[in-house]
């Protein structure tokens, strides 16, 4: 218990003091996972959209692939992508692998299948009379489904965020495409399983407080977005 309290004791130290090699794999991080956010959100919120809004044949089979892409384990989906990059890959001349763009490509493809999903139920347990008001209003499709959207948006910030959750949590599959190179792909997760096998538990504390405060700060954001709904 007096280890536990002292490696405590110097996280914070590590967090007060501004360390640097700590404070760069945290902003390596944020941008990886935030880049990787920004991509998964233009992807996913429009298939989430179209697939909740539209009747069309096989739409059950999309779903079923969405929700499946929801429970993949993301180490699959590193090894996916690691294949893909790799050199005999047919994206190997791309030189990507073992770089942020490649941890980037991999935590893309863990996101966009939550959001999609996410933003699909969102979207369809909105009142479908209100489609067909704005039609006759003179809405046109994109116009309509803007709305919808916006009326949804509690459920699309909840996808979001659940997005980020995923992949800034996640470390199989950065660590298989980006190889934990110190300096250059070490976020957060593999740093914390890397200092962890060190003994350096200080560290890895130091770490692992930022990645909770982040999931506290992401879930913070939606309590105070649904109480500003309840305002309302």
């Amino acid at each position: 218990m007096s280890e536990l309290g002292h490696a405590l004791r110097q996280a914070f130290y590590l967090l007060a003091t501004g360390d640097s090699s700590l404070y760069s794999i945290i902003l390596l991080s944020l941008r990886v996972s935030g880049f990787a956010l920004l991509l998964s959100a233009l992807i996913g919120i429009p298939i989430g959209a179209w697939v909740g809004l539209h009747r069309f044949r096989g739409r059950w089979a999309l779903t079923a692939l969405l929700y499946t892409g929801m429970g993949l384990p993301p180490v699959v989906v590193g090894l996916f992508v690691y294949l893909m990059l790799s050199r005999s890959g047919p994206l190997g001349d791309l030189g990507w692998l073992f770089t942020t763009r490649a941890m980037i490509v991999a935590q893309t493809a863990i996101a966009v299948p939550l959001i999609a999903a996410f933003t699909m139920a969102s979207v369809a347990s909105v009142n479908p009379h209100l489609r067909y008001q704005l039609f006759s209003l003179g809405a046109t499709r994109r116009q309509a489904t803007v709305a919808i959207l916006l009326e949804a948006r509690l459920g699309v910030a909840a996808a979001i965020i659940a997005g980020f959750g995923g992949i800034i949590s996640e470390v199989g599959a950065v660590m298989l495409v980006g190889g934990n190179i110190e300096g250059k792909t070490r976020v957060l997760t593999t740093a914390v399983l890397l200092e962890t096998r060190k003994g350096n538990y200080e560290m890895a504390l130091a770490l692992g407080l930022v990645l909770i405060a982040l999931t506290f700060l992401a879930n913070l954001l939606l309590l105070r977005l649904q109480g500003v709904r309840r305002v309302r």
